[in-house]
């Protein structure tokens, strides 16, 4: 960090460098893009109220007594306690404010009118400033009051019922995957919105909610009654248009094979010995096939069943067919390794130093960096305020400013 608090320009390289970004999120959706600018080089500063994020007490597991969730979400940044009651941490945090090029929050929509620091307040005194606001249902008249949960919204969208056997109850996603989709929109908005404040010299507001994140993420689902009238329903682990592309069990546990397209049809009952199924009128065609899954499926496992799933992975995708084995966590990280795409990513150094998840994004001429862990409650308040106490030059999107020491 730059001597007295600053933080522009202190992360070093990145498409996003010399970007400030006022971070006032909390839990997932909020944190998880914030996380993936300061990857790509923003300087983030993380707000939280004197009690700090919620994620921090959300446990087991932990890694040195903090909680594993929080550790996921919340690298690269640099955190500040204020309290919003309070008139001199409430004027550090408008400050903060006035001088960053991006503000993300997840506050209940209007909940931060009050301390003047919704978008309307903030944009008077920083018209460069892109303001990202993540909700559970919009800022609407019928939307703004209801409490934006993943699972709730998971359960509202109709994704859980997709989920679970048909004959079972309706499941949730293993995680909470509307945070982190909604999460990826607003990195796209903020983007989007920066290309545009390059052009026009004024920022805007980027809204995002779950509940659209969610429609949108269903995509051949939601298109299914959108576009056709058909309201999709459990179907377990098949999919609703293709076969196969489901798990299909082997000689020691199942292994997920799908064939998308006649030629890999053709090349998987070759390599499982029973070439004559690509020619039957009953398995021609995809939509045959679909049509006669029931027929079908028993002559595949029939032939799966006689070795390993792991012998026959090898086989399969060597003849160009896709499948692959059903992992623990443990072994996906373990195979992501082995195919060469280094997962695991150490941030910070000696005790400090935390295993985290890499970034997915791989480009060629500015990479994502990792250059502070995950941060201790106000772990860097007091070099903050002073920074945010010292007189600074015009607001974003002014060239940044780099403060005294």
């Amino acid at each position: 960090m730059a001597e007295g608090g600053g933080t522009r320009g202190a992360a070093g390289g990145g498409p996003l460098a010399g970007l400030l970004v006022a971070d006032f999120s909390r839990i997932l959706a909020g944190p998880y893009a914030t996380m993936l600018l300061a990857d790509l080089g923003a300087e983030v500063v993380k707000v939280e109220s004197p009690a700090g994020d919620d994620t921090r007490t959300w446990q087991p597991p932990v890694r040195d007594g903090v909680s594993t969730y929080y550790l996921g979400v919340n690298r690269g940044k640099r955190s500040v306690a204020l309290d919003l009651k309070d008139p001199d941490d409430l004027a550090a945090a408008q400050e903060l404010a006035r001088r960053a090029d991006v503000l993300v929050e997840n506050f209940k929509p209007g909940g931060l009118a009050r301390f003047g620091l919704d978008y309307g307040t903030v944009s008077a005194t920083n018209p460069g400033v892109v303001y990202a606001s993540i909700s559970g249902f919009g800022s609407g008249p019928g939307g703004a009051a209801l409490p934006g949960y993943d699972l709730i919204v998971q359960a509202i969208s109709g994704l859980m019922s997709l989920t679970g056997s048909p004959e079972g109850e309706p499941y949730r996603a293993g995680i909470s995957v509307f945070d982190v989709m909604a999460g990826l929109h607003a990195t796209i908005g903020v983007l989007s919105a920066l290309h545009a404040r390059a052009q026009s010299g004024t920022g805007q507001h980027v809204e995002v909610n779950l509940l659209s994140s969610a429609l949108s993420g269903l995509v051949n689902q939601s298109s299914a009654y959108v576009a056709g009238g058909v309201v999709p329903q459990r179907m377990g682990n098949s999919h609703p248009s293709l076969f196969p592309y489901e798990p299909l069990p082997c000689a020691d546990g199942d292994l997920i094979v799908t064939a998308g397209n006649n030629g890999q049809f053709r090349r998987l009952v070759e390599v499982l010995g029973v070439p004559e199924l690509a020619d039957d009128p009953r398995f021609l065609r995809n939509e045959d096939r679909t049509a006669h899954r029931d027929e079908l499926r028993p002559l595949l496992v029939e032939r799966l069943r006689t070795r390993g799933k792991l012998a026959w992975f090898r086989d399969i995708i060597a003849a160009g067919v896709p499948c692959g084995p059903i992992n623990t966590v443990e072994q996906g990280v373990a195979f992501a390794e082995e195919v060469g795409l280094d997962p695991v990513v150490v941030v910070g150094e000696g005790d400090a130093a935390v295993p985290t998840v890499r970034n997915p994004l791989r480009l060629s001429a500015t990479p994502p960096s990792y250059h502070l862990p995950p941060p201790a409650l106000d772990e860097h308040g007091d070099a903050l305020r002073r920074w945010l106490s010292t007189p600074a030059p015009a607001p974003a999107p002014a060239p940044g400013e780099e403060p005294p020491a």
